[in-house]
């Protein structure tokens, strides 16, 4: 065979196999005519994209062997899981991974049989996929997973199929300027492939439709040297060895620009081309299953046999369902197969942090309570050490937020990413830098994912109220590691860490659009196994939350920090000590010890914290009768029992912690409900009242936007008031004291546009 019938071999026996996961669940090779018990009940999958991805895959193996080029792919098109599984089969690496589906006629009935099928994989280019880093069930974001394991992999290429209707996806069009922010010497190289098939599940695709000239100037207008190509093996080879050559320019210095591939070919190519009447191949009609009538229709049946004949699979596999050694001569060796990459199995290349002592950046507290220090700006210069010790494996992403989140200090080691045109006035721009800031958090959740699940480290600072945005992507990254945790091949990466400042309740400047905590929601949903929520209260707690959380693997943790000066609670070895408890008493804020209290005032948040303290301080001075229990939670998550989550507590720990029978007033950072939620099991939840954000905001002042809420320190004295027992009629006075300091402060802010200087400047004692 020459090359070209190699290759062309190879394509064959891919669209063989994809087409036979799709339909079949018995006789492989064809051994005897098809009749309906060889099909499954229930076709499902996707054909439509599936031969160009092959058509791909087929051609970048001879540019691996040839050039020994290390490489993975990102399959954009959502539903090309066909194509992976059976490139993965052909490279040997699926059997490796998956003993009992062999190389073999008996393995290629497995493999046909579990396609989409209960017990077995999904269509998706699932974490099931050897190779696979995208799943692309969302789609557009496979450009921006390209660029995130590109980056710090200075001799990886990772070849980047898009599929046409996913470029029609914000996310997908502003990845494309991820080039300015690539580094020729120290990242690697992300060679696009638009494959332009035509068509989505039921419309044309935009790009395919344009004029091509206007097609190629987008293109060049994003940066890159495009090369068009048709459906021909000769055409394609010819532009793949004009690209390699192209990109070793980039990469020695020579070009500026990096190529990319329009591929052209017709949806659900060698497919079906007309079916009961009308056409397919070529048309939106090709897009999941061509011939759906399989079983009960014998013309449907005759078409799909003749349909998988015409890849002529007794040239491609032997008696035993063995490929045949020439098809399989084109196919690297080892680790530069791009199912069997470490880079598309992360954890396998994954080194720790070196990570500075965070206790070395202690913030020194005399007496809690009496002084306030900026969190993350603390949580800054720890994070700036983080990054000069690993210079090539560690990256903090943020839409354009880090001097606003306050952690600039990482710009005295590290400048942020860039390669593009700079201007004399700006500041800490470079093409080596530490720092990804783009304003989109699609890009930045896309670049950290790829880049964590190449086994490197990260952290993503945002607006808490913005992160909503990432969502979805936030969903399917839980749901990735979800599945990969129970996947023995599947080595831990590096968590998925968000610091989220600029909170609800620092956010009066900026207004109502600004203020939403509802993220926590989104996260709590996930499995217990793969989500942390932290809400360290003072500098000293997220110093250590930090550094635990950039030392996990196989998270998604979320902390809730502000920006803003804050209370220092907590000495150093205090912090620990709390932070590995999770939550704890407060015994200097407290009047119980020794007794029993006759209320809990529970918080979670900095500012809800703040809050709680100022008002276990009007009790103490008003009803020093009162015993009052003040607790503090960092880790939401041990509010759930052990058999909700592992961090979990003890329904007699809670019980001992927050009682059975007394009142329990939780002053809490986000929604109400959640904290309802996470204990609605607990046995005294009857007595648990929840303060938290109510959809109340506006351009305000920190204290009024804590009143529109009901947070504040008037209103949870009232609450005490209202729910202990007894204290309805004797605190009468004091209760109506609180409603006139509320009406008094609201007042004072209208006219002075600040709070009081006895609220804005309290302290404890």
């Amino acid at each position: 065979m020459t090359t070209m019938q190699r290759i062309d071999a190879y394509w064959r026996a891919a669209n063989y196999l994809s087409v036979g996961q799709i339909y079949l669940l018995d006789n492989p090779l064809l051994t005897e005519p098809l009749r309906p018990e060889h099909i499954k009940p229930r076709l499902l999958g996707h054909w439509g994209t599936t031969p160009g991805l092959n058509f791909c895959f087929a051609h970048l193996n001879r540019i691996i062997a040839e050039r020994h080029q290390e490489m993975i792919y990102i399959a954009g098109p959502g539903h090309g899981g066909p194509a992976a599984v059976a490139h993965a089969w052909l490279e040997g690496s699926y059997s490796e991974k998956y003993p009992e589906i062999s190389q073999d006629a008996d393995g290629m009935r497995r493999l046909f049989r579990q396609f989409s099928f209960p017990g077995g994989i999904p269509s998706h280019v699932a974490p099931e996929t050897p190779g696979s880093i995208h799943e692309g069930g969302e789609l557009g974001y496979s450009l921006a997973h390209a660029y995130g394991a590109a980056f710090d992999n200075p001799d990886l290429v990772v070849a980047c199929v898009v599929g046409d209707g996913e470029a029609e996806t914000g996310p997908l069009a502003a990845s494309w300027h991820s080039n300015k922010l690539l580094d020729p010497e120290r990242d690697g190289v992300v060679l696009p492939i638009l494959h332009l098939n035509g068509y989505k599940i039921a419309n044309p695709t935009v790009l395919a439709r344009i004029p091509e000239d206007e097609l190629v100037k987008l293109m060049e207008g994003y940066g890159y040297r495009p090369h068009i190509v048709g459906p021909s093996h000769e055409e394609m080879a010819g532009t793949l060895d004009t690209v390699f050559d192209q990109i070793a320019s980039y990469k020695d210095g020579r070009s500026a620009r990096l190529p990319m591939i329009i591929l052209r070919t017709p949806k659900g190519w060698t497919g079906p081309r007309e079916v009961d009447g009308l056409p397919v191949e070529g048309t939106w009609r090709a897009h999941q299953v061509p011939l759906s009538g399989v079983r009960d229709d014998p013309e449907h049946l005759a078409m799909l046999e003749e349909w998988l004949r015409s890849y002529r699979p007794e040239e491609l596999f032997d008696a035993a369902g063995r490929p045949v050694p020439a098809l399989l001569e084109t196919v690297p060796e080892g680790p530069l197969r791009m199912s069997a990459s470490p880079y598309a199995n992360g954890g396998e290349l994954l080194a720790p942090l070196t990570l500075p002592d965070f206790r070395d950046y202690a913030v020194e507290v005399k007496s809690p309570a009496s002084q306030s220090t900026e969190p993350t700006r603390v949580l800054g210069a720890f994070l700036r050490d983080v990054i000069a010790a690993n210079p090539r494996t560690f990256r903090l992403m943020g839409p354009d937020e880090t001097a606003s989140n306050r952690l600039q200090a990482v710009f005295d080691t590290t400048a942020r990413a860039w390669n593009a045109g700079i201007e004399p006035t700006d500041e800490h721009l470079a093409a080596g830098g530490r720092v990804m800031e783009v304003l989109s958090e699609h890009l930045c959740q896309g670049w950290l994912e790829g880049y964590l699940l190449t086994g490197r480290h990260g952290l993503f600072n945002c607006y808490e109220a913005f992160i909503h945005i990432i969502d979805a992507m936030f969903n399917q990254h839980a749901k990735w590691l979800e599945t990969a945790k129970k996947i023995p091949w599947r080595r831990p990466v590096a968590s998925l860490n968000y610091l989220l400042s600029s909170h609800v309740w620092r956010q009066d400047h900026n207004g109502f659009s600004h203020q939403d905590p509802g993220f926590l929601d989104v996260v709590v949903n996930k499995k217990a196994e793969v989500v942390r929520v932290y809400l360290p209260p003072d500098a000293n707690t997220l110093l250590s939350v930090g550094d635990h959380c950039l030392r996990s693997r196989d998270y998604v943790n979320v902390i809730v920090a502000g920006k803003q000066p804050v209370l220092d609670l907590f000495t150093m070895d205090e912090a620990i000590a709390h932070c590995t408890r999770g939550l704890g008493i407060l015994p200097w804020a407290s009047t119980d010890e020794g007794a029993e209290p006759d209320v809990v005032l529970a918080c979670a948040g900095d500012v809800p914290t703040l809050e709680t303290l100022a008002a276990a301080a009007i009790l103490r001075e008003h009803l020093p009768q009162l015993k009052v229990r003040v607790v503090n939670v960092v880790d939401l998550m041990r509010l759930q029992p052990p058999s909700e989550h592992p961090h979990g507590m003890s329904d007699a720990e809670f019980d001992t912690l927050f009682t059975v029978d007394k009142p329990v007033i939780f002053n809490f950072h986000g929604y109400p409900w959640l904290i309802h939620r996470l204990t609605y099991r607990r046995r005294g939840h009857a007595n648990l009242h929840v303060r938290g954000y109510k959809e109340e905001g506006t351009t305000t002042t920190p204290f009024d936007m804590c009143m529109l809420n009901d947070i504040d320190r008037y209103h949870l004295v009232m609450d005490v008031i209202d729910r202990v027992p007894g204290l309805g009629t004797t605190a009468a006075h004091l209760r109506q004291q609180m409603a006139d300091a509320r009406l008094q402060a609201r007042a004072y802010t209208r006219e002075h546009g600040e709070d009081p200087a006895a609220i804005r400047n309290w302290s404890w004692g």
